[in-house]
């Protein structure tokens, strides 16, 4: 069990922006929850993101995935217990001294499952915030609102990203028809999780080969959320599709047309809680937490059938690389992998 006179040591954003190695309040379990030592998390471009735009000012510890070992567990907990090897969400930042860049961080267990025998821990770490995204912006009401096992086609713009690998293969699991775009470099990555066509997003013909490999096309996913990858995602689609972003507020969406319905995806919706980030404000979601419970009680099974793969890991050593693993996101150095920190 983990106790207060445990140190727990973590990545601390402080004026400038820059990071600090320092100590932080061991957290304490509430209702549903545990206390996790953490041994690995995955980087995630929101991370940097937030960090660079100081979204949660001093004192906020990032990192959203994690994997690790209970070590006490609060009220009503029934699914975990001490001594299991999980893995989890967190939004790091949005409570002071909280996040995944850390030692001891908390975990809800209805947004946790036991790793599967299947899978290193390091591997497993890049699953949660990417296929929860993923699976909020295929199936929630107030998203795409997919029906299952439908024959119904799906472009996931951005495909070789790593919420655009998960929302491939969840879709090709439901019996999705999947087009996507990427560098075709990454076509036979995308192909092998389950897309059906691939075509490169630089390309003049992208948009020509879209509507020749889905006419009528009525669901878009944007992975990607920059300036032109909204609008150019929904002119291979028809006029009334239906597009998720994962840019908060349906940001960089203005160039669209009109008659496209804009929602966005919000990961943090999977938690039964109202959230805020800068002016934005979203109210607690049942559906969307049972959604996301029903997801990770899923998950498992179908991990150690194949049906889901994580994504490909490139490791750094210790928190203390987590500046270093940033300026590597910043420069475009990382494509089709994720940045995985070995903690312990």
């Amino acid at each position: 069990m983990a106790t207060k006179s445990h140190e727990n040591m973590a990545m601390v954003a402080s004026s400038g922006p820059a990071l600090q190695y320092r100590p932080v309040d061991m957290p304490s379990p509430g209702s549903g929850q545990a206390v996790v030592e953490i041994s690995h998390v995955a980087q995630n471009p929101t991370d940097v993101q937030s960090f660079d735009s100081v979204a949660f000012g001093d004192g906020a510890v990032y990192g959203c995935d994690y994997v690790g070992r209970v070590v006490e567990i609060g009220e009503n907990v029934s699914k975990l217990k001490v001594g299991d090897t999980v893995v989890a969400l967190i939004w790091g930042g949005e409570k002071k001294g909280l996040g995944a860049y850390t030692h001891y961080t908390l975990a809800d267990e209805s947004i946790a499952f036991k790793i599967p025998s299947s899978l290193d821990p390091a591997s497993a770490s890049t699953i949660p915030l990417a296929v929860t995204t993923a699976w909020l912006a295929l199936f929630s009401k107030t998203c795409l609102d997919m029906e299952r096992d439908k024959p119904q086609s799906v472009l996931i713009w951005g495909g070789s990203s790593s919420v655009g690998q998960f929302a491939i293969q969840l879709a090709s699991l439901h019996s999705l028809n999947v087009i996507t775009t990427c560098s075709p470099r990454n076509f036979d990555l995308v192909k092998s999780l389950g897309a059906a066509n691939a075509f490169d997003y630089n390309s003049t013909e992208v948009v020509e080969r879209i509507r020749e490999a889905a006419p009528n096309l009525k669901f878009v996913f944007d992975t990607i959320g920059n300036t032109n990858s909204s609008a150019k995602a929904c002119e291979g689609a028809a006029p009334d599709c239906t597009l998720c972003t994962v840019r908060p507020g349906k940001a960089n969406t203005e160039k669209v047309p009109k008659s496209v319905k804009v929602t966005d995806v919000l990961v943090w919706t999977a938690f039964l809680k109202d959230h805020s980030y800068g002016k934005f404000r979203w109210p607690a979601n049942t559906e969307d937490h049972k959604l996301a419970a029903e997801l990770y009680a899923s998950l498992p099974q179908w991990i150690q059938d194949g049906k889901i793969r994580a994504n490909d890991v490139h490791l750094l050593k210790g928190l203390q690389s987590v500046p270093k693993g940033f300026q590597m996101y910043r420069e475009g150095k990382i494509s089709a992998q994720k940045i995985v920190y070995e903690v312990r």
